[in-house]
């Protein structure tokens, strides 16, 4: 099956306005774009025909070209991460899989991306990885809530995997000795979709619903329309997983990547 990695990236931004093109600090002091460290995540992935940044942006554009990335210019009426990749489909080579790897993960690991390519290969129609917060996770979701930030977010699923609902805030609810006892019955959404070229078809063809608008969730409008999302635990021992949704996450960012020794 042929598997197409396709990076939205946007300029425009409420939270963090020219968030791709932001500098990221790795282990060594070298600063290099938001963009090119997704681009650089991607391409370690096993098993992907292709790796393009879709943008409807030049600056974008011209800065991916410089690093070597493949760029796709999409429309700038694209509403989200996954109508940008409907939009850049008829300029992928007809793709079984496109993976949908969002602009603001650098941090995921491409173990993350095969096991939704997994996933999609044994008949799942959209796939996306969750995985079980730490208790230092959990904490800075707290604390962003707290201070009335939108950090990351969180989602619950059911037997076999099927989401039931995806939120910034923090779902289920616990009490702080649960934390504190050691596993955290919280599951932190990683922003990576995978989809059949059907389902993104779909997708574009639906207005989007009162969830999605009131949580700003993309994802939620396959579940208001009863397209079911395969949530896929996933593990990254040793690792903090973090996007850059504001600009306070670039510390978190950069001292992880010093801690996994990234350049």
């Amino acid at each position: 099956m042929k598997v197409a990695i396709v990076i939205p990236a946007r300029y425009q931004s409420t939270r963090f306005p020219g968030k791709p093109l932001a500098p990221l600090k790795g282990a060594t002091g070298v600063s290099k774009s938001l963009i090119r460290r997704a681009w650089e995540a991607a391409s370690e992935v096993s098993g992907v025909s292709r790796v393009v940044v879709a943008t409807d942006d030049g600056r974008i554009a011209d800065a991916a070209g410089l690093f070597g990335a493949e760029v796709v210019m999409t429309s700038p009426a694209c509403e989200n991460g996954t109508a940008r990749c409907h939009d850049a489909l008829s300029k992928l080579d007809n793709p079984d899989i496109v993976v949908n790897l969002q602009g603001d993960a650098p941090l995921t690991p491409p173990w993350f991306v095969e096991a939704l390519i997994d996933a999609m290969k044994n008949g799942a129609q959209v796939a996306t990885p969750v995985l079980r917060c730490d208790a230092e996770t959990y904490r800075n979701f707290i604390e962003d809530r707290k201070a009335g930030r939108v950090g990351g977010t969180t989602a619950v699923f059911g037997a076999g995997g099927n989401g039931l609902y995806f939120s910034k805030e923090v779902i289920p609810y616990v009490g702080h000795d649960i934390v504190d006892g050691g596993i955290v019955p919280v599951f932190h959404h990683v922003g990576l979709y995978a989809y059949t070229q059907a389902a993104l078809k779909q997708y574009v063809s639906w207005k989007p619903g009162p969830l999605e608008a009131l949580e700003g969730l993309e994802q939620l409008r396959f579940l208001e329309n009863g397209v079911p999302i395969q949530c896929v635990e996933v593990e990254a021992p040793g690792r903090v997983f973090w996007e850059l949704n504001n600009p306070i996450d670039t510390p978190r960012v950069e001292a992880a990547f010093v801690k996994l020794g990234v350049e």
